[in-house]
Order: C-alpha cells, then structure tokens, then sequence
C-alpha cells in the first residue's frame, strides 16, 4: 500500500523551490496510492490537485482545501462522491472512469456553489435511465455535463419531470447495489478459497474426476493426469506462461476488486522479476582468458586513436574520453602488453603491439577537448632505425642501391663528371719548353744557362736587327 508522504509531495514542489506550506499546484497521479491523507493539512492553498490513476477508493481529506479549484480524480475506484462540502472555491471536478453507481450522492455537490464543471463518463451510473435528467435538476449551478454544456430549456424540462425521473433512479440504484453485494460476496469466496471447495465436491468419491458419468474407465483418466503433471513439471516456463494467459482472457465484471487484483498481480509479476535479477546478479566481462589472453574491450564506446612515435620510439594511445568529465572518475592501468582504462566503471581496454615501459609511460589529459593522452615508451630491444648509416670508402660505387627513395635525395644536390687526368685531349701549353728546375719557369731556365761560346755573346751569332721591330725594354 502506498502512502501519501512528504517527501512525495516535497519532490512534485521543485516548481516552488520545494515549499510545500504555499504549494498551489501539486501532480500525485500514477503513483499506486490508495488513500488521500495529510494534504489538507500541509497544503492549504493548494489550487489544483491532479490524482488521476490511482487506486483510491474513497474521497476524504479534502474539506479543509477552502481555496481548491480543481480536483482531478480519474481512474479511481471511488464509487460514491461525498466528503466535499467544505471546498467553497471547486469549480471542475473529474470523476472519470471510476466506479460511481450511487447517482444520488451527486446531489452532495449542491453546497459546492461555484461548481461549473462534471465528468462521470465510464462510470456506472451514466447506464441508468434518466441519469443527465437527474444531475442537471439536481445540481442547478452546473453548466457543463461530461463536456456538454447544458443549456437553459434543458434545465427547464430536467426540472419538470424531476419527482418520476428519481424514482427510477432509486430503483435501479437499489439494482445496483444488489449487484455489488453479490460481487463483493464471490470476491471474498475467492480471497477465502472456496472456489476450491467446489473443484474438490466436483471430484469423484475416490478423488479421480470424471468427464462422463458412464466412463468405467478411470485409470485411463488417471494415466492422462499422470502425464499432464510430468509435463507441467517438464516445462514449468509453459505452465506460468498458460496461468498468465488464463487470468488475462478469463472474463470477469469490471469491479473496483477486479482491478485492484489485477494490479496485484502486475506489482507481483514486477517483484518477481527484479528477484529474478538480484538472484542472478550480471556477470562480469571477461577481460583476460584463462589461458591469459588479453582481450579487446570498449564498455564505454569511446573512440581512440592508436599511433607510433618513431623519433621518441613511443606508442601514443589517443583516448576521446567525455570533454566535461571530472578526471578523478577515470583509473589508468598500463602493463607491458596492454593499457586499460576504468571509465566511470566502465573499461576499455587494447592491446598493444610491442612491449612496452608502463613505469615511464605518462597519462595526460586535454583542458580544451577532454581527450586522455597516454605516452608509452617502447621496451628496451626494441630497435628502431631514424637515421641513415655512411657506407665505408672502400665500398665501390656500384654497390650503391638505385632505389627511388636514394634518386629523390640525391635530386637536390649537384652532379659532378670525374675525368681521367691521362685522357685529356687539350694542349698542355706548359710542357712546350723543357724544365730545368721544379722552382723556375722555362724562360728563367734558359736565360740563366746560356750555351757556352768563347768570345761572343749569346745574342750576336746569327742575329739580325729588324729597324720595323721596337726593342724589348
């Protein structure tokens, strides 16, 4: 059974800053309550109270309520209206689709002055004869009935016929209750167990039952009912889900004890269920196998971006960690082979390609994007080729790969031909006068050895002077 608290009433007040003494508006509908208390009591000048959906089978409570305008009680089980004489300001009430039979306990609304508005659709008094007759004479301040205004001749002729028009309510009243009485009677019987009083006086004498009265053979019966209860021990899933659809499609009369019993049952069906899941708790995922497999995992659905630093000789794992949520909600873990990451209870876990250092491997976090940045440095072993290695002199130039790669480097420096120096075809003009000395020229050589003559000099034999010639100075 639940109970109107105040806390219920606090948690609908957010709207008024949780204040629930000037509270004029509060909305308690769908919540399984089965009796109005304390609000006339904590909200007294609540305006508009919605408790539609519910499982009340009575109105009371409400007569301190003096300025409540509206009252919304809708798929209830109240079956007769009384108990708001003292709600001097009601102007609509909703009475939809309960169990109202009584129609003369309408005219308790009459001291309800200010009372404009009815609904009685779904209930069971709208079946009588007479039944809008009898509300329009009896309550002469209304102007709308079940959403239909009620105009001024309407009145007139309601009010003319009205003594003939509540006697025939009185009498199918009394119909009525007569009906109920007997409901409420097999409704007990039920509660009490005596349906299956009558299944066992339906037996035979010797406890077999027996579908005709001039069958002699009961042991065939019996073998039948014998393998009937070892399928329904069999399939025991069969048999709740043959009892399910048997309370859904056994017809019954539309009783507030009828729907009270149905929602004992889904409530049942809802309790059975979450013991069902207590008892069999989830189980956790696996993360690594038992032969000691690491597994991939992503719980949270985080995309990650995995790369390789070749000039740190890094693995860098880029994780698109949530940009608003609180770092100390995120556990890091990294290992040699693999780095896992508890999000908010949730992992995500990867497998690395090489081993790596996890005593030197860093965690940073993004202030701009939220992105979890983890550095691992690779494990010693592992090498890594970043620059280029000189080939020794000796090595002939033809051993040199042509590769695309070497022809791309190579594009932007200057090629130069090498000649062989034996091979030149130009004219040594240095080698026409024989050299005496590495140190002097082949003019200086001649000039300081002259061919040895006696008695003239090296110019006078067979020299001619030429007069158009300059002398050499």
């Amino acid at each position: 059974m639940v109970y109107i608290t105040e806390d219920m009433v606090r948690r609908r007040a957010e709207h008024n800053e949780c204040e629930i003494f000037s509270l004029e508006e509060v909305s308690l509908h769908q919540q399984d309550i089965e009796r109005i208390e304390h609000i006339d009591r904590w909200c007294r000048d609540l305006r508009i109270l919605y408790l539609q959906n519910n499982l009340i089978p009575r109105i009371e409570n409400l007569g301190r309520l003096k300025k409540l305008e509206y009252l919304n009680l809708a798929l209830n089980n109240i079956e007769v209206i009384e108990n708001l004489e003292g709600c001097e300001s009601l102007q609509k009430l909703d009475l939809t689709v309960n169990f109202v039979g009584r129609l003369s306990s309408v005219q308790s609304l009459k001291h309800n002055i200010h009372l404009a508005e009815l609904f009685l659709v779904g209930n069971p008094c709208t079946e009588f004869e007479g039944y809008r007759q009898f509300v329009v004479a009896s309550l002469p301040q209304l102007k709308w009935l079940d959403g239909t205004e009620i105009s001024r001749s309407e009145r007139i002729r309601a009010s003319q016929g009205l003594e003939e028009v509540k006697r025939q309510v009185w009498e199918q009243e009394k119909e009525y209750l007569k009906r109920r009485a007997r409901e409420k009677e097999e409704m007990q019987r039920k509660a009490a167990g005596d349906e299956k009083g009558n299944e066992e006086r339906s037996k035979g004498c010797d406890g077999r039952r027996y579908t005709d009265e001039n069958n002699t053979a009961p042991v065939l019966e019996e073998n039948k009912e014998n393998q009937e209860v070892e399928e329904n021990v069999m399939s025991p899933d069969l048999d709740d889900e043959q009892q399910e659809r048997e309370f859904w499609n056994t017809p019954c009369s539309f009783t507030p004890e009828s729907r009270l019993e149905a929602h004992r049952h889904l409530e049942e069906k809802r309790r059975a269920k979450e013991k069902e899941k207590e008892k069999k708790p989830k189980a956790p995922r696996t993360l690594i196998t038992a032969d000691g497999r690491v597994l991939n995992v992503n719980e949270p659905k985080l995309d990650f971006c995995l790369t390789e630093d070749e000039e740190n000789n890094a693995i860098v794992l880029d994780l698109a960690v949530y940009r608003h949520m609180d770092t100390s909600l995120i556990d890091v873990d990294v290992q040699p082979t693999y780095a896992r990451v508890n999000v908010k209870g949730k992992i995500f876990q990867l497998v690395l390609p090489a081993e790596v250092k996890p005593d030197s491997s860093t965690a940073q976090r993004s202030q701009t994007t939220g992105h979890l940045v983890l550095t691992m440095p690779r494990a010693e072993g592992e090498i890594k080729v970043t620059k280029t290695v000189q080939r020794p002199s000796g090595v002939r130039q033809t051993q040199r790969s042509s590769s695309s790669e070497d022809k791309k480097s190579k594009a932007n420096v200057p090629e130069r031909l090498e000649v062989d120096p034996s091979k030149h075809s130009a004219i040594d003009l240095a080698s026409i006068v024989p050299r005496q000395s590495s140190k002097a020229g082949p003019l200086e050589a001649s000039r300081m050895n002259p061919p040895a003559t006696s008695g003239h000099s090296s110019f006078s034999e067979g020299f001619v002077d030429d007069p158009d010639v300059p002398p050499l100075i």
